[in-house]
């Protein structure tokens, strides 16, 4: 049985460990608040971005010139890249595991295929490089700092060079959606080639535009996907945050729990202590 001074110890290092997880808890949500401004004032522009795209593919005669374009050309998927974003640290749940765990299903389910990996997070590098799955890029600490479009920018350029030389044959954008402060759903969709969202109304939308829709594609596919890249990483910036006052308000709870129980035992030891002393001096005067 542990000593009084055990205990003593064992409940002060548990109420510093709750102090951790409540500040933590209380910055995460402060962070959540501003991520998920940014992630409502971001969907509607990338709403209205695919909704104009498909527009402009609707309206175009079969065999045109545009539908040729290289950034919409589909190839046999034999060499696949897949842009994993993941967060740079841990202590937010399942956060990251839910995306390095679908990464790896999608692995061991496409045997055949050349699988390569994009990775965003320092979190999603490390657990595949401890793998030994290729990695052929990597951006690292990225969520210290808000998000830019600039970042996205630059990760997409990349990733457009790679699909116009035959690097890849297909990429595949792989990231926590945010839903709310207490859910998070894993987003898997094919970032290249392009395809429009199926199954909207942009084609019953009549736009007029001012240049040819060659002009257009030429602007609009490349910023289709920094747009698509950007909000990806706004959103899993978002649902880290949020998992992660999740997880510190369940440790805050759990310390709570854990600080009464040992709380408890601390009393039942010191009193049986206590009476274990009156019996020895009961014992000792009943002898004399």
């Amino acid at each position: 049985m542990p000593n009084l001074i055990d205990l003593r110890r064992r409940i002060r290092s548990v109420k510093n460990t709750q102090q951790i997880t409540s500040a933590m808890k209380m910055v995460s949500a402060a962070k959540l608040r501003r991520a998920q401004d940014r992630v409502v004032a971001a969907r509607p522009y990338a709403s209205l971005m695919r909704d104009m795209l498909g527009s402009i593919l609707a309206q175009l005669p079969e065999g045109s010139p545009v539908l040729e374009h290289e950034l919409l050309q589909r190839r046999e998927e034999k060499k696949i890249s897949i842009l994993l974003v993941s967060g740079d640290k841990g202590l937010c749940g399942a956060f990251n595991s839910n995306v390095t765990r679908f990464a790896t299903r999608f692995i061991s389910e496409h045997p055949g295929n050349e699988i390569t990996l994009e990775c965003i997070g320092r979190r999603g590098r490390d657990f595949f490089r401890r793998k030994h799955v290729p990695i052929n890029r990597e951006w690292v600490n990225l969520f210290v700092k808000p998000i830019e479009f600039s970042q996205a920018k630059e990760i997409a350029a990349d990733l457009m060079r790679s699909f116009r030389e035959g690097e890849t044959d297909v990429i595949y954008l792989l990231h926590n959606e945010f839903k709310s402060a207490l859910a998070q759903t894993v987003i898997f969709r094919r970032l290249l080639p392009i395809q429009p969202a199926e199954g909207d109304n942009s084609s019953d939308i009549d736009y007029i535009y001012e240049q040819p829709p060659e002009t257009i594609f030429e602007t609009l596919l490349p910023r289709f996907v920094e747009t698509n890249i950007y909000q990806a990483m706004i959103e899993s910036a978002a649902a880290e945050h949020a998992a992660r006052m999740a997880a510190m308000e369940a440790a805050t709870r759990n310390a709570g729990e854990m600080i009464d129980k040992l709380t408890l035992h601390l009393n039942r030891v010191r009193q049986a202590s206590i009476t274990r002393e009156l019996i020895e001096v009961v014992s000792g005067a009943a002898a004399l």
